[in-house]
């Protein structure tokens, strides 16, 4: 079985490993899970911090080069103030 779990908002957009929103044209950037379990977590995790999420965990298969098959947003990413990329780097 080659499923992973990705983590999706409202808006298209994938939760990042660099804790970041997403628009999916990266695959490669993308949080995958391999168990559903831990998607869940996270997503409670990120929905307590932000109220106004709604997410939902999205089976993906895996590329031949080991990357989520995801479709990218057509909604554009909203502007991270320069401050906070800063602290999340």
């Amino acid at each position: 079985m080659n499923d992973v779990f990705v983590i999706r908002n409202q808006l298209g957009h994938y939760w990042g490993k660099k804790k970041l929103w997403l628009d999916g044209g990266d695959a490669r950037l993308v949080t995958r899970f391999k168990h559903r379990d831990e998607a869940v977590n996270t997503l409670f995790e990120l929905s307590s911090k932000d109220i106004e999420l709604r997410g939902e965990i999205a089976a993906a298969q895996l590329s031949p080069r080991g990357e989520p098959m995801i479709e990218a947003s057509d909604i554009p990413l909203p502007e991270v103030p320069i401050e906070k990329q800063a602290a999340q780097a």
